[in-house]
């Protein structure tokens, strides 16, 4: 048993050195790269007690031990080894309902668990959402056109558990690994069941190869979508960051796509904008650069890191940028305004500035909540540009 008293110490450790600097799966990997003498399973479990730590939160008010112990014990619906040794009424009664399980831990506020509660978009329910924070979210992915049948007959052949949540779309266990079983990219793509249902706002065009424009590509999990969407493309993809461009390449090149145009560019600066000269598109997707507070299931360290004020550094460059690429959508053409954001400054907010700024409409919304089961909340707004402005 002495192994659990130092994977309790080892986070104690880890928590008191990590500033938030830089994502905290990063961190674990570089700690745990320096300290050699950690196997595999001291590793798994070092690592869950961290993360289970910051699902709770700015809700908790107990020191560092009891609110990882208090982790544990909330996140989990299976016995935990550290419980038995440290708190064993709480791991009889771990398989609780969660609501007979908070009221055991006083020192845990579910209200105070997310810190900007304030911030949400309207429609979206405060205590469920908070309350999700509890559970990790599941692995979703999408299987590329024509791959449905052969993805689910490997998966069932290496025993490999999922559930299918749309015709393409698989949920896992977080944490499953599919690298020697699937082709990535090829066979799947590895993205969140809403990101996927923001496919179900893209624009129909009835003649032609739309000409697109997937302006903040990132790594390319919209570019893709629209591929498998639209099947002919004429595709231009943009980030304003070299290296992200290079991977999107590689990863484009797996997924069999070829023949778009890529360019380096600052959505923010409008005189950057000229690289694109004076063409205009049938869609732009604006994926915009955000607080990524949607996702923060997956990264819960941002519960405690996160500063209110970055609120309104994202949603200003979000402004700047979505009118800056609204230039670019031909009259009756459209934009695609999308965030993993759960922030009205940032959501809402940016479409009422796009429309009261730019002659576009609203042709449909969606706040895309995963809450009730386990995947991540996104924004999404399709617009159309007056056919005549």
């Amino acid at each position: 048993m002495s192994h659990l008293y130092s994977h309790l110490n080892t986070a104690k450790n880890i928590l008191g050195l990590y500033t938030g600097q830089i994502p905290f799966d990063i961190f674990l990997r570089q700690f745990f790269a320096a300290e050699k003498k950690y196997g595999s399973k001291d590793r798994k479990s070092i690592s869950a007690l961290c993360y289970n730590y910051f699902r709770l939160g700015t809700g908790c008010t107990a020191n560092t031990e009891d609110q990882l112990l208090g982790g544990a014990f909330l996140c989990n619906n299976e016995p935990q080894l550290i419980l038995q040794l440290m708190k064993p009424d709480w791991n009889d009664r771990i398989t609780l309902p969660l609501a007979e399980k908070l009221a055991l831990v006083p020192f845990v506020d579910p209200a105070r668990i997310f810190p900007f509660i304030g911030e949400l978009s309207k429609d979206i329910q405060e205590d469920a959402f908070s309350l999700s924070f509890l559970i990790q979210p599941k692995l979703f992915i999408r299987t590329r056109p024509g791959k449905s049948s052969i993805v689910k007959q490997k998966l069932q052949v290496a025993d490999i558990p999922f559930s299918v949540i749309a015709t393409d779309c698989l949920a896992l266990k977080n944490g499953t690994k599919l690298d020697t079983i699937l082709e990535l990219n090829k066979e799947y793509v590895v993205q969140d069941f809403n990101s996927q249902r923001v496919g179900t706002l893209l624009p129909k065009f009835d003649n032609g190869v739309p000409g697109i424009w997937d302006c903040c590509a990132a790594s390319g999990g919209k570019t893709i979508l629209a591929y498998d969407t639209f099947k002919r493309v004429d595709m231009t993809v943009s980030d304003i960051r070299p290296g992200i461009l290079h991977n999107l390449e590689n990863r484009l090149l797996q997924a069999g796509i070829r023949g778009y145009k890529s360019i380096i560019v600052d959505l923010s600066n409008e005189k950057a904008l000229s690289t694109i000269g004076n063409r205009q598109f049938d869609l732009v997707i604006c994926d915009a650069p955000c607080s990524g507070s949607g996702t923060w299931g997956r990264t819960p360290e941002q519960l405690t890191f996160f500063r209110k004020e970055e609120i309104e550094r994202y949603s200003t460059l979000q402004r700047t940028i979505a009118i800056n690429v609204s230039r670019f959508v031909r009259p009756g053409g459209f934009l695609l305004y999308s965030t993993c954001s759960v922030f009205t400054r940032e959501n809402e907010d940016v479409v009422k500035l796009i429309t009261g700024q730019q002659p576009f409409t609203i042709i449909q919304s969606s706040l895309l909540t995963g809450y009730h089961m386990q995947a991540d909340t996104l924004f999404a707004t399709l617009l159309q540009r007056t056919a005549s402005d």
